[in-house]
């Protein structure tokens, strides 16, 4: 019996052990700071990117007038070697994101594209005296302008169709 005394101790020295590790692991969940919100998304300012898209595109450029302060706008770019492409992402009140989409692209690769992938339904939108078709599926869902000025324009996210017909209604050009 000259080997149990041993044993019974490694076994207890290991319990020991453990327990100093999960005391040392519960302060330390203490007392490191954790944040589960999403982080905030920094506001842009996109005047400048407008004004040189309505400049140099082929078609008028929308952006939005008159949307509360509570819409951030988070992203911005004009591609002129890509078709003309103007894009302008807003953060919605709700915390969903809704993009403005433009392009002199050829429309159906555009609206695939700016749409991720939604697919065309039969239900339309008289927004502005325009007529506006609902897009739905894939990543986002989507409002796609019908008839155009040699663009295609598209207003998209993960927002909600109200969000989107809100965002639809504000554009403006020139």
């Amino acid at each position: 019996m000259a080997g149990s005394n041993g044993k019974q101790k490694t076994v207890r020295d290991m319990i020991l052990s453990l327990g100093l590790i999960m005391v040392a692991a519960g302060v330390i969940y203490i007392f490191v700071p954790h944040d589960d919100h999403a982080p905030d998304i920094k506001r842009v300012d996109y005047r400048v990117e407008l004004l040189t898209a309505r400049r140099a595109a082929s078609y008028p450029v929308a952006a939005p007038e008159g949307l509360p302060g509570s819409w951030k706008a988070t992203s911005v770019r004009f591609r002129a070697d890509e078709s003309d492409a103007w894009h302008l992402g807003f953060q919605d009140p709700d915390g969903e994101y809704v993009a403005v989409e433009q392009s002199a692209q050829k429309r159906a690769e555009f609206v695939e594209e700016a749409s991720q992938g939604a697919k065309a339904t039969k239900v339309t939108d008289e927004i502005g005296g325009r007529t506006w078709t609902r897009y739905t599926g894939g990543r986002y869902d989507a409002l796609v302008l019908e008839g155009g000025d040699g663009s295609t324009t598209v207003v998209a996210g993960t927002a909600s169709f109200d969000r989107l017909v809100k965002m639809a209604g504000a554009l403006r050009t020139e």
